[in-house]
């Protein structure tokens, strides 16, 4: 099958990613449930055609792949009419394999995707850190897109993306958006925001914090009067402070504490949810906005305490994963099950539920 077609055929099932291994039909996504073709299984040599199309209609050398010692690319395209798309290319069992994000033209609404009004207000903060966390496919990329858009649709300024790769592409409305790709336009995430702080950015995003050299520099840069948004592959504002700190160096941890409960804005931690039907996915979000309480429980090394913090700042837009959790099941969005499955503290969820008759 032409990778064209193929591609605009996902797009038009609304499919989120497109699995290429070789043993098993054509398969792609659409929410968490997972639909296998009525091709037949692919062999290496289909799977390796298929590669090298993708390679061909997205510009790039397929020697990037084949001399990569890592065995495995990591890239975004554009097919003009059709979407933008990421690639991950690898090695299994010695074929060549690939799994393909779909993304389509146009930025997310965050209405629609039942983004709450309390996180897209961290678009309207000055400078600080405001970081989006959860695992991996949960949503944190296109939740980010969604701030930035706000940011750049609301107020004027030099936005500067660092991502690897770039997903949503943003166009200049009322600020200046630059977007650079690791390693495309730049080696490393520490070179890009190094550089960037030479480039008179009011907004900087940082696609992950991966080192101690991106996570320091990512706060420097937040105290400067910059506004800074990253990702962490954690769950909850405790585990996410947790991760920061336990990278730096046992002699820095106190300071660097310090400089976070000063520096720190908010952490929305999101888990994409099935839904009651089967038929899609959920979001349900943690909320932690940062108040005079929070910045001394971060201090005081009492991250232990932060969800009853959050707990208590509902007035203030904050929330809890499990009273996320807890509304979506009550509204009938998600099952009893699956709110449980992913809650933080599922014994008191479970007594809730019970006392709510649910």
């Amino acid at each position: 099958m032409d990778i064209k077609t193929l591609l605009g055929k996902m797009v038009e099932v609304e499919a989120s990613d497109i699995f290429i291994i070789a043993g098993l039909p054509l398969s792609y996504a659409i929410g968490r449930r997972q639909i296998r073709t009525d091709t037949a299984p692919l062999k290496p040599a289909d799977t390796k055609a298929l590669v090298d199309a993708i390679y061909a209609v997205s510009g790039r050398d397929v020697k990037i792949f084949e001399d990569n010692k890592n065995h495995d690319d990591d890239f975004s395209f554009s097919i003009p009419g059709l979407g933008r798309f990421r690639a991950n290319i690898f090695r299994q069992r010695g074929s060549y394999s690939a799994v393909i994000r779909v993304i389509p033209f146009g930025l997310p609404s965050p209405t629609d995707l039942h983004i709450p009004h309390a996180v897209m207000q961290c678009a309207d903060l000055k400078k600080g850190l405001v970081l989006v966390t959860g695992p991996s496919g949960a949503g944190k990329s296109t939740t980010l897109a969604c701030l930035i858009d706000r940011v750049n649709k609301t107020r004027t300024g030099h936005i500067i993306t660092m991502e690897d790769p770039i997903e949503y592409v943003h166009h200049h409305e009322k600020c200046i958006v630059t977007q650079r790709e690791i390693p495309t336009d730049v080696a490393t995430y520490s070179e890009a925001l190094s550089s960037a702080l030479r480039e008179n950015p009011d907004i900087l995003l940082l696609g992950e914090m991966r080192t101690l050299d991106t996570i320091s520099t990512a706060v420097s840069a937040s105290e400067m009067a910059q506004l800074v948004f990253s990702t962490l592959h954690t769950i909850g504002a405790s585990s996410t402070i947790d991760r920061i700190i336990d990278t730096y160096p046992a002699a820095q941890q106190h300071q660097a504490r310090l400089q976070l409960s000063m520096t720190l804005q908010a952490i929305i931690s999101q888990q994409l949810i099935p839904t009651a039907d089967g038929q899609g996915t959920v979001p349900a979000f943690e909320i932690m906005l940062c108040n005079a309480a929070i910045r001394n429980l971060i201090r005081s090394e009492k991250t232990h305490q932060l969800d009853s913090a959050i707990a208590a700042g509902t007035a203030q837009g904050m929330c809890t994963m499990d009273q996320s959790l807890f509304d979506l099941c009550k509204a009938g969005t998600i099952s009893k099950e699956a709110a449980l499955q992913h809650s933080s503290h599922q014994e008191a969820l479970v007594r809730r539920f019970e006392v709510e008759g649910i």
